[in-house]
């Protein structure tokens, strides 16, 4: 597991160069934010995945953030928060609209989530129009995505631990089938 994480993570170096993590400097030479075991890399994960459904823009230094003051694997963190992203903010923003709107027990109105997908699509380089409609829907889309999020980082981390010890368990049934007997 550990080989698979290290090809698909961004290198420390990468990380330092970002620029909304660049300011962080020094906080960044941390060895622990960097450790490839089970429980940090999942909990990456889970605060990764959370911030890419709870906050749209700046995500990733939410969740550099909280992974250093968790202790958790700050490129695994990194890369999670790319569960939203240019090509799935519709389709999120308009799923947490209407499962706001179902918990908070309102009327789902599909132009309101309409309009703001098609902002989230086609943003008006002069303004920022999705952010505007995102305010004119309001409390729905906004519990939604709060409750996509907690939801979505338990199960990155729940997922992230169990694919990692059914890892670790073929791992060594391989191992004990190559050991010759006798």
């Amino acid at each position: 597991m550990r080989q698979w994480f290290r090809r698909i993570t961004p290198t420390e170096e990468t990380l330092r160069a970002h620029p909304s993590l660049r300011w962080m400097g020094p906080l960044l030479r941390r060895p622990w934010l960097w450790h490839l075991n089970r429980r940090r890399v999942a909990l990456g994960a889970g605060i990764g995945v959370f911030f890419g459904f709870l906050i749209p823009v700046a995500q990733i230094l939410g969740a550099a953030i909280f992974a250093i003051l968790l202790r958790a694997n700050l490129p695994v963190a990194a890369v999670a928060t790319l569960v939203s992203n240019p090509f799935t903010y519709a389709p999120i923003f308009v799923l947490a609209y209407h499962t706001g709107a179902a918990v908070l027990g309102e009327e789902i109105k599909p132009e309101k989530a309409e309009a703001l997908a098609a902002a989230v699509e086609r943003p008006d380089e002069h303004s920022n129009g999705w952010v505007k409609r995102a305010k004119a829907i309001g409390k729905p889309l906004f519990l939604g995505l709060a409750i996509f999020a907690a939801i979505g980082g338990v199960i990155a981390w729940a997922l992230v631990h169990l694919l990692w010890t059914v890892g670790v368990w073929l791992k060594r049934r391989r191992r004990q089938r190559e050991v010759p007997e006798g």
